[in-house]
């Protein structure tokens, strides 16, 4: 589980105790999914973006103080001015470019840490997460605990929850009612600020084929 509190005063003796949980009555604050930080993608454009400016930088200096320009520069501009538009190396540079920026404007317009769920805020300055791997093992663990169950595949996602559980012995019907049930109970008590929907599916296990003769 994921916690981010806010910034506070340091505990020392005599400082005020811990806010008490919002009252029943009082709005609840919006719960909103957490954002990756996503350092390695700002370094390595930071990097990318920093030398090739200072790279171009440096040639403009060298030809204002009478120098010829770097091999590179007078390649690609006459490359640029020879080269027509639908050339191949031109169509796959473009590509590059664009492909280049609808990945980094996906990355800034969208939240990330999709492995992380929200859950429900008790105080108004704690946030607090929960890995998915964990609740599906933690309602694993409860969904193994009805009779009948021999083995259980939980998969949790933002929206929904999917069991797929194998009974060796008692009713399907009833087993699956169970399961049901002790899945709405383990869902509410993890906490989540968007409780998912729950698919349920319960099965013989696979007959073993009898050996030849």
């Amino acid at each position: 589980m994921t916690t981010t509190p806010e910034p506070d005063a340091s505990a020392h003796p005599g400082s005020e105790p811990d806010p008490d949980p919002a009252p029943a009555d009082a709005p609840t604050p919006r719960v909103r999914r957490f954002w990756a930080v996503r350092r390695i993608p700002a370094a390595v454009l930071a990097a990318v973006v920093l030398g090739g400016t200072g790279l171009l930088l440096y040639d403009v200096a060298a030809v204002r103080a009478d120098r010829p320009a770097m091999a590179w520069r007078r390649k690609l501009a006459d490359g640029l001015a020879t080269r027509p538009l639908d050339d191949v190396v031109i169509v796959a540079g473009a590509a590059v470019a664009v492909v280049l920026g609808l990945w980094l404007l996906i990355l800034a317009a969208t939240p990330g840490l999709r492995g992380i769920l929200p859950m429900r805020r008790e105080h108004t300055d704690v946030r607090a997460g929960l890995d998915r791997k964990a609740a599906s093992l933690t309602l694993r663990d409860r969904v193994m605990e009805v009779s009948g169950v021999q083995s259980v595949r939980v998969r949790v996602g933002r929206a929904k929850v999917a069991v797929r559980a194998v009974s060796h012995f008692r009713a399907l019907d009833e087993v699956r009612a169970d399961v049901e049930t002790v899945l709405a109970t383990g869902v509410d008590e993890l906490g989540l600020a968007h409780p998912p929907a729950r698919t349920v599916r319960v099965a013989r296990p696979p007959r073993k084929e009898g050996k030849a003769k």
